[in-house]
């Protein structure tokens, strides 16, 4: 069973699929395509726009307070108009898919931008921005993002008893 708070607000909720034992914190906002996967933990304040190429949480993911993900994005370099008020034709935005893959632990206040696919157990320091995908099991910080050291993948080990007594 998941647990999504009452103070979550959800948009175009036949698009969002939620995964067992996931739960949803207060004043998080999520709308589009978004599947989120068993065991996912999204903190309190996090905004996930999965918009039409869709955001995905693998199992055991994670987001720390504030986080926000996005799928598509304005441009901004003053070459078109900007915002959802104006039509698509005046516009050019930026559609790609996200995913955040299984065991990957983002830090408070970070940012992911579409296309930034994190690989299988990625760790991303707090107010850091991921603008590209990341290679798996490895710690990214700053903004943009970059890899500063491995990460240990000894939680495969545990993951594997919790499930054991839990399936």
């Amino acid at each position: 069973m998941s647990r999504i708070s009452d103070k979550a607000s959800l948009y175009n909720t036949e698009m969002i699929s939620i995964g067992a034992n996931s739960r949803i914190d207060d004043f998080c906002l999520i709308s589009g395509n978004v599947t989120i996967g068993r065991n996912v933990h999204i903190a309190a304040y996090c905004n996930i726009a999965g918009g039409a190429p869709g955001v995905k949480f693998d199992d055991f993911s994670g987001l720390a307070y504030g986080c926000h993900v996005f799928s598509q994005s304005d441009d901004y370099s003053g070459k078109t108009l900007t915002n959802p008020t104006v039509p698509d034709k005046y516009k050019s935005e930026t559609y790609k898919s996200v995913t955040i893959g299984r065991h990957v632990i983002v830090g408070a206040q970070s940012i992911i931008l579409p296309g930034a696919n994190l690989a299988e157990g990625c760790s991303v320091g707090a107010m850091s921005m991921v603008t590209k995908p990341t290679k798996s099991w490895g710690i990214y910080f700053g903004i943009p993002a970059k890899r500063i050291k491995e990460r240990s993948n000894d939680l495969l080990k545990l993951e594997e008893g919790y499930l054991n007594e839990n399936c």
